[in-house]
């Protein structure tokens, strides 16, 4: 179920532009636009880290660590404006700078673009001179899909791993095999099969969705940095986020699962009107701070 209060939230969102007749532009232009503006103390500034643009997001309590944030919108909408409120809060809770990398978006991009912008914007901060000891990538959404994708990659390329890394609703599984993809759709106000169905054929363009580059929950992991997932009971994705935590357990590897009660997907992005989701940003900022290097030793 989902609580009347939040049930409201998310509609009054997501409801003008999230509907089946809505244009593409459309929709890139209602997502940027229901999100609040960040806070008057966050210092937003354009970047490239890796060839891929991208905004850095600051606050006064942001320290030497580097939180590498992939945006999410199914690979089709979503920017670094949707989420300069959420960055500049986990910025705030971490006692870090954030980077929103501006991966390019399908249909105009489709797979490989948004995998390759991910993978060269994290060795971009390794070549720029990030301490990956003071590197956490993270995502939420789709971007939480890409973001442990760009792990994966990470390992198997042989790259420095990053300190950690924070999904938030994961998109791990285009093959939307999940049992909660039918278990949860009649109690999720926002997402559906046949959304994640129309996203998934935009950004596949006829790629296979069982390649781990796109569903890395079919990819081994094992060897990858500890991870936090968070996700809302009441979302057909929250089985993206249980298969997730339960390979890497499975492997031998370091996840934590927090569950938000009847909370909707990305429930974080309510974070200004919402006190679970601003608890869940907190959490997600003091599991960086017990990790990150730098601020694990203050």
């Amino acid at each position: 179920m989902v609580s009347a209060r939040v049930n409201e939230l998310a509609t009054a969102a997501y409801g003008l532009w999230l509907r089946e007749d809505a244009t593409l532009e459309e929709m890139r232009v209602g997502f940027d636009g229901m999100c609040p503006e960040p806070p008057a103390d966050a210092a937003i500034t354009e970047g490239t880290v890796g060839g891929v643009r991208g905004s850095w997001v600051s606050v006064p309590e942001s320290g030497p660590t580097t939180i590498l944030h992939f945006h999410a919108g199914g690979y089709l909408i979503g920017s670094p404006a949707s989420h300069r409120d959420l960055a500049a809060r986990i910025a705030r809770a971490a006692g870090a700078h954030v980077f929103l990398a501006d991966y390019r978006l399908a249909p105009e991009n489709p797979f490989p673009a948004a995998w390759e912008d991910a993978i060269a914007a994290y060795r971009g901060m390794l070549a720029d001179g990030v301490d990956p000891a003071d590197l956490v990538v993270s995502g939420d959404s789709a971007g939480g899909g890409l973001a442990l994708a760009t792990l994966v990659a990470a390992r198997d390329g042989g790259d420095a791993l990053p300190a950690a890394g924070v999904l938030m609703s994961p998109w791990a599984d285009l093959t939307l095999s999940g049992d909660s993809m039918s278990a949860r759709e009649s109690v999720d106000p926002l997402v559906s099969r046949a959304v994640l169905t129309g996203m998934a054929e935009g950004y596949l363009a006829g790629h296979d969705p069982a390649d781990p580059r796109v569903s890395p929950f079919l990819a081994p992991l094992g060897g990858l940095p500890p991870l936090l997932v968070q996700v809302g009971s009441s979302e057909v994705l929250e089985d993206d986020a249980v298969r997730v935590v339960d390979g890497v357990l499975a492997a031998g590897g370091d996840a934590t699962l927090q569950v938000g009660y009847e909370m909707v997907h990305v429930f974080q992005m309510f974070a200004d009107r919402l006190p679970e989701a601003q608890r869940a940003v907190d959490r997600a900022g003091g599991f960086v701070r017990a990790h990150a290097r730098a601020t694990a030793a203050v």
